[in-house]
């Protein structure tokens, strides 16, 4: 019963790590890459599809992204969701491909970077202890209803700390190297 729990705790800790990691992914450092535009969502015939789906990427210099549609008449629809995003880049469209070319971040950008960074860590770190607090909880109704003993429940809640406490360091050295990977000019 506890190596239940304790195998649903960790399969969602190792999701919670997974969607930081993605999350991260597309974050600017000032380099290009291709995950910076992979999941940018653009209107395809009245649904919104996943860029990756409509072209290729490619990185043909550090500074900058190549977009390739797989059709010609979809150039206009992916110019328009570069534009629209978040990203702060200029779409140059030469009629068969999109180039972004991605310029050096500047100190104050970098410093904003580096906050929505943490926050997401924050994120990540709030969603492990919330998966730590349904384990245990998880392990005090087996206990209340007499499945596992006293002694049982202890161990598991021990486990689960471990486990958390790993996952934990997890996060924080993912942020670490991202903090370290935006402010490196």
């Amino acid at each position: 019963m506890i190596k239940e729990v304790l195998a649903d705790s960790h399969d969602r800790m190792e999701k919670t790590i997974e969607a930081l990691r993605h999350d991260l992914m597309a974050i600017r450092t000032g380099r290009a890459s291709p995950a910076l535009v992979e999941h940018l969502h653009v209107e395809y015939y009245g649904a919104p599809t996943p860029l990756l789906q409509l072209a290729t990427i490619s990185v043909p210099e550090p500074q900058q992204i190549l977009i390739r549609p797989h059709a010609r008449g979809d150039i206009k629809a992916i110019e328009k969701a570069i534009s629209e995003s978040d990203l702060r880049l200029t779409p140059n469209n030469d009629g068969q491909s999109i180039r972004l070319n991605i310029p050096p971040l500047n100190e104050e950008r970098r410093r904003e970077l580096t906050k929505v960074v943490n926050k997401r860590g924050e994120e990540a770190r709030v969603s492990i202890r919330n998966i730590r607090r349904d384990a245990i909880q998880d392990m005090r109704d087996l206990e209340k209803e007499h499945l596992i003993s006293e002694d049982d429940l202890k161990r598991g809640q021990e486990q689960v700390q471990e486990r958390t406490d790993h996952y934990i360091e997890q996060v924080d050295q993912i942020i670490k190297e991202k903090d370290k990977e935006i402010m490196t000019v």
